[in-house]
């Protein structure tokens, strides 16, 4: 099984949720960016880092808008996960590169990670990084790996949401980005099944694809498990 939560900024109590404590081997975990426990380099953190190693299931996650960029592109491996590009930092935790397509249980899940950060003017000097915004040329990669599932993916997973849910998420988007217009541009283009981001800090369904993700665990195939019952 597959399932969604939101933000963690590397608060390791997160993994004491009752439903993280469910999940099995061979379940998948994805975060919604701001996973955070790649930070500081510390020893603490590598402390937590061997802890997760530990997790029976494996957790994968797209970058948001408060990673350590030098931490993740220089320490840790390019690899083939699941038939997309992912930075490995464990054997089961894998960062998901931006606009990889991946298959987990006989489903695609499209991945877009980065966005743009209110605060930056006040981290920019010592914990922000250019790199959290999303390149043209990682949009054409999107594009071109779109094309090759003929605009056709199961499940959405991104850290910003779609401009088009500003006025229902009450979120003020003071600049955008020309991943707001891709974005958009996918709501009109692709088919898919489900959308789910994170950034929000919220839990919230926004009929009838989209999923705010933060603290809730969810399982991606809901409606399967009910027919099941």
């Amino acid at each position: 099984m597959v399932y969604i939560t939101g933000d963690m900024h590397g608060d390791i109590s997160r993994f004491q949720d009752p439903a993280l404590k469910k999940l099995k081997p061979g379940d998948v975990l994805i975060v919604c960016g701001d996973f955070g426990f790649i930070w500081d380099g510390s020893r603490q953190e590598h402390a937590i880092l061997k802890k997760l190693q530990k997790k029976p299931f494996t957790i994968a996650f797209v970058d948001g808008c408060h990673e350590n960029f030098d931490l993740l592109e220089k320490n840790y491996r390019i690899v083939k996960w699941r038939g997309g590009r992912a930075h490995m930092i464990a054997p089961n935790i894998f960062h998901m590169m931006r606009g990889e397509v991946f298959t987990i249980d006989d489903h695609t899940y499209f991945t877009f990670g980065g966005g743009h950060s209110q605060d930056f003017e006040f981290r920019e000097k010592y914990s922000w990084w250019l790199r959290e915004r999303p390149t043209h040329a990682e949009i054409g990669r999107a594009i071109h790996n779109l094309n090759k599932y003929n605009t056709h993916i199961d499940y959405i997973i991104t850290h910003e949401p779609p401009a088009s849910l500003k006025d229902c998420l009450g979120v003020d988007m003071q600049q955008r980005l020309e991943i707001h217009t891709f974005f958009e541009d996918i709501i009109k283009q692709c088919t898919y099944r489900k959308w789910f981001f994170g950034k929000c800090h919220t839990d919230r369904f926004i009929p009838m694809k989209f999923y705010a993700m933060f603290e809730r665990v969810l399982p991606v195939e809901m409606e399967r498990r009910k027919k099941q019952r």
